[in-house]
């Protein structure tokens, strides 16, 4: 009752107050998204220092706990409601920002030409190169406007957690740079004049002379598709927990979903890069055929291609309760559980990468017996002492019956834990 008089309270404050946040005014959806999480903050804050508990609710201990759990999970959703909004924004926006970045390269590689043409003079190479930038460069703008809703050029490479693959963009990266040089080889072929020299350029697309390049080909492509088959039946088997993020960023390629930099994904973006740029410098040197990529740096492409592969495959698991206990405050005397107290669980994996945010931090939930807990958000100064990854506090309702009743945690990405028999007492 106390709960809901507070509640009644606090309802006079509408979703306007302080300025509108909504993702269609005039502001638009990254300002309404900015006052959302500056609000937040505030809130959380000031109930991390005890501010803002109404009278109705701050005799009880219990019951100022869940109000502040409720106004915190309230507002946490209307930041996450802002975020997606932003996002959906942002990624509409982004498809003529790609498309501007590849005509700026495109103009890069004409300056480039022009200038080192300077006393060597212009040739039909330079020519075949420059189509072949217009014709991939037309091919991605017109792409890029039919995914212009999905982040355009970007689209494929973007997961189904809405986070940029790492595996896909690296294979994407290959794929064009072997398109563009097909482009330069057909640019050539259809100037030339001479039937010895078609006769060259037909040979320069022999697999003798690019099967370094066709190898590491191959294989990203395979490791792309690979990668998406692993994570799709880790996630359906509960072995891997993905939750959804609000917007691909740059990082993800280098990052795993919690933000932390990744060996796996690091080298392997690294070394495909570095083979990438030796490929284009021999296409380059050599536009006569394709890039013959040598053995040892293949190799090493396949190496570090190997390893991503194997990180895929061990990261995540399955969340664990490793132990049930009361939760016991200074002078309280050893008891068993009863209903009404707390209990703490022990273990690992309750918070999966990506979901720290207070929005997703509120979707947990402790199956005590039939009864569904949700846990309470305890905030402190800068974020919350409850749940936290290894440890969760929640109380046994007066609903759960006496006796034995088995306990499992249901995480925000909906993965359930093993289950733990834990004796209730009245």
């Amino acid at each position: 009752m106390a709960v809901q008089e507070a509640g009644r309270g606090s309802a006079v404050t509408g979703a306007h107050g302080g300025g509108c946040t909504c993702g269609d005014c005039p502001h638009g959806a990254r300002a309404g998204h900015r006052r959302a999480v500056a609000a937040f903050l505030q809130k959380r804050d000031e109930f991390a220092a005890g501010q803002g508990l109404p009278a109705a609710v701050a005799h009880s201990a219990s019951a100022s706990r869940q109000w502040v759990s409720e106004e915190l999970t309230q507002s946490a959703e209307l930041v996450a409601d802002r975020g997606r909004a932003e996002g959906a924004a942002w990624l509409a926006r982004l498809w003529w920002r790609t498309a501007t970045v590849v005509w700026i390269l495109v103009v890069a590689l004409l300056l480039v030409q022009a200038f080192t043409a300077i006393g060597a003079g212009w040739t039909a190479a330079r020519t075949a190169g420059l189509l072949a930038a217009l014709v991939t460069a037309g091919a991605l703008t017109a792409a890029s406007w039919f995914h212009r809703a999905r982040g355009g050029v970007l689209a494929p490479v973007i997961g189904e957690d809405n986070r940029l693959s790492t595996s896909r963009a690296v294979a994407g990266a290959w794929v064009l740079f072997v398109v563009y040089a097909v482009l330069v080889l057909v640019g050539r072929l259809a100037a030339a004049s001479g039937h010895e020299e078609r006769d060259a350029l037909i040979a320069g697309l022999e697999l003798g002379r690019a099967a370094g390049v066709v190898t590491v080909l191959a294989v990203v492509c395979g490791i792309a598709v690979l990668v998406r088959r692993v994570v799709g039946v880790r996630v359906l088997g509960q072995r891997l927990q993905k939750v959804r993020a609000d917007r691909p960023r740059a990082a993800d390629l280098l990052t795993d979903d919690s933000g932390r930099g990744t060996f796996a994904d690091i080298q392997y973006v690294v070394i495909g890069g570095v083979a990438l740029l030796f490929a284009a410098v021999r296409l380059g040197r050599r536009p006569d055929q394709l890039p013959d990529l040598p053995w040892g740096l293949a190799v090493v492409v396949l190496v570090s291609a190997a390893t991503y592969l194997a990180g895929k495959y061990a990261e995540g698991g399955r969340p664990v309760i490793l132990s049930v206990v009361r939760a016991r405050e200074a002078g309280d005397l050893d008891a068993p559980i009863r209903t009404g107290e707390d209990i703490e669980i022990r273990g690992a994996g309750f918070v999966p990468p990506g979901a720290q945010g207070a929005d997703r931090l509120s979707r947990l939930v402790v199956r005590i017996g039939a009864v569904h807990v949700h846990v309470p958000l305890v905030p402190v100064a800068g974020g919350f002492s409850n749940p936290t990854d290894a440890v969760l506090k929640v109380p046994v309702p007066a609903d759960v019956e006496s006796g034995r009743m088995e306990v499992r945690v249901v995480t925000a990405a909906g993965v359930e834990t093993n289950g733990y028999a834990i004796d209730v007492t009245e």
